[in-house]
């Protein structure tokens, strides 16, 4: 089963999001909370245009 993304406000009503594996355990969590929902939605794009980037290890 494919993951999910999950958008919902926090207790001071800022949008956030998480992204669930298939398995329902959360594996990525909004690092800040946004104003807007379409802020949100700007977020979860940018992880997924970006989330083929190479790995890269540091010390």
């Amino acid at each position: 089963m494919a993951g999910k993304w999950e958008l919902y406000t926090d207790k001071g009503g800022e949008y956030r999001f998480r992204l669930k594996a298939g398995n329902g355990e959360v594996i990525a969590l909004s690092s800040e909370g946004y104003t807007s929902k379409s802020g949100a939605l700007n977020g979860i794009e940018s992880i997924r245009r970006n989330a083929d980037s190479e790995i890269v290890e540091t010390d």
